[in-house]
């Protein structure tokens, strides 16, 4: 169990007036390993804000104090949260909590908004819709109906993240009297946290506000499920997916994620004999969960089950993508036996795959045979959430692609990184002679 420890007063009065210089370089090592480097603009008792790059753009984020270890500021390093070196979890594993904690968490960080909220831009267009039918008159308008300007405006732009939130808590506000609209307007806020804040905790605050974990669709149960896993409580996350009778491809995704390959495996066998459609997509989330155990074999075999396919092509040539993704999986498993940090000769390496919507390419630099930066320099991806900066660091702390796992709701995306870096490391290898 991590041991955790309050702010000493002298920590807490350097970390504040370290804090208080604007937009100070800093490294972040979080609780499960992950690193970040970024700007620091302020923090209060409970989150720090920081300013990081992700895909070329400058964007504001929050973090909660609890999930994070240390924080290195001007080269002084100061502990947040102490880590007991034997029980100190592997990078990118989540913190272990208990029940009582998560709830904790859920109900003290569901019930305020965050830090950024009072500051978050509103500037949707006057045009914008507020009325927010159920289902919008016309065709295609994005500066007038919100789900449109949501998935065209807020989505793809990292900046326009905060205001997404800003502009849900406006709509839940009012339509107090409307309860079909406010939950609409919950359901979207779990959303946005979970796929573009990855504020876990207030996520599953407002899921289960909406209902989600009484009667909603199981996607979203599943969603939920995620939320309790990253909180911290994996048995959590097991009791709610072990209640659902009906099977989801984002199912079987938390499964193998969570390391359970069996139950996975015995999902997707059900899900493709009783459902038929969206196999491909269950079997290669089965692919990924072996490719993070460290079994290669069974990763090929369950990619070339999806080449194996041969049906009708799906509505917006999903199959064809998860074929090309299938494809290039393979092709990155091969290489993962190359894809050593410490084998890599010193220097900056760019290599792509494809993602959703094109390629993505990726710079890696490597020094001292460890990996010191990683970003996505060039994409087209549009709903790619918090991908191009999530699965680096998790690839960053690791040092390595072996045990990553893909953020969810943008798995394409996050694989194509993965891949992408593979390569690279791979390419590292060879031109350091295979050292």
């Amino acid at each position: 169990m991590i041991a955790r420890k309050s702010f000493t007063p002298l920590v807490t009065m350097a970390l504040c007036l370290a804090l208080s210089i604007p937009l100070s370089a800093a490294e972040i090592v979080f609780l499960d390993g992950q690193k970040l480097e970024a700007k620091v603009l302020s923090k209060d008792s409970s989150t720090i804000k920081v300013e990081e790059t992700q895909a070329g753009k400058t964007i504001t984020k929050t973090y909660d104090l609890s999930t994070i270890h240390t924080v290195t500021i001007n080269g002084k390093r100061y502990v947040i949260n102490e880590r007991e070196a034997a029980a100190e979890p592997a990078a990118g594993m989540v913190v272990r909590r208990t029940k009582a904690e998560v709830e904790k968490m859920i109900s003290d960080l569901g019930r305020q908004p965050p830090d950024w909220f009072d500051n978050a831009s509103t500037d949707w267009p006057e045009s914008l819709d507020l009325s927010w039918p159920d289902k919008p008159p016309g065709g295609w308008n994005n500066q007038k109906n919100v789900g449109q300007y949501v998935w065209d405006v807020i989505n793809p732009n990292p900046n326009k993240w905060q205001e997404g939130v800003k502009l849900m808590h406006h709509l839940l506000l009012t339509h107090q009297s409307d309860p079909a609209k406010r939950t609409r307007a919950m359901l979207d806020l779990g959303r946005m946290y979970h796929n573009l804040h990855q504020d876990y905790a207030r996520a599953a605050y407002w899921w289960r506000q909406a209902g989600v974990e009484r009667n909603g669709p199981p996607s979203l149960i599943a969603k939920l499920a995620e939320c309790y896993f990253h909180l911290g409580n994996k048995a959590m996350a097991v009791e709610l997916m072990s209640k659902q009778k009906t099977i989801s491809t984002a199912h079987i995704k938390l499964w193998a994620d969570m390391g359970d390959i069996a139950k996975a495996v015995q999902f997707t066998k059900l899900f493709a004999a009783n459902v038929g459609s969206g196999a491909d997509e269950a079997y290669l989330y089965v692919a990924d969960g072996y490719r993070q155990a460290g079994n290669p074999q069974a990763s090929l075999e369950w990619y070339q089950k999806v080449l194996a396919i041969k049906q009708a092509n799906p509505p917006n040539g999903r199959l064809k993508r998860s074929q090309e993704r299938a494809q290039r999986g393979i092709e990155a498993v091969k290489l993962f036996d190359l894809a050593d940090a410490t084998k890599v000769a010193d220097g900056t390496y760019e290599e792509e795959s494809i993602g959703y919507e094109g390629p993505v390419r990726i710079s890696l630099t490597v020094k001292g045979g460890k990996i010191t930066a990683l970003s996505v320099i060039q994409h087209r991806e549009k709903q790619f959430y918090s991908a191009l900066t999530d699965t680096p660091q998790k690839i960053q702390a690791r040092q390595g692609v072996k045990g990553v796992d893909a953020t969810s709701n943008a798995t394409i995306t996050s694989q194509a990184i993965i891949n992408a870096t593979a390569k690279a490391l791979a390419s590292g290898s060879n031109a350091a002679g295979g050292k």
